[in-house]
């Protein structure tokens, strides 16, 4: 199954948590961090997903990182 599919399918299921900007998915993939702040920045905010996954319990530094323009928004996905 494509990753898309994958984290389209995850992001059906409860959230883990939300931020101010993200509502966070565990997926079978990663850790998913679905912007909810509108229109998506023109690069991806890491940073503030960094920051902000602190607060649901989740160090993400040292995961490698991509994001995804889904049919639900923009999805930044962390794993190892």
């Amino acid at each position: 199954m494509p990753i898309r599919e994958l984290l389209e399918d995850a992001l059906e299921e409860p959230s883990i948590g939300a931020t101010t900007s993200f509502r966070w998915h565990a997926t079978p993939v990663g850790i998913a961090a679905l912007w909810t702040e509108g229109a998506a920045p023109p690069s991806p905010p890491y940073d503030n997903a960094l920051r902000e996954g602190l607060e649901v319990g989740l160090d993400l530094s040292r995961e490698e990182r991509e994001f995804h323009q889904l049919s639900k928004g923009l999805v930044l996905l962390f794993h190892s």
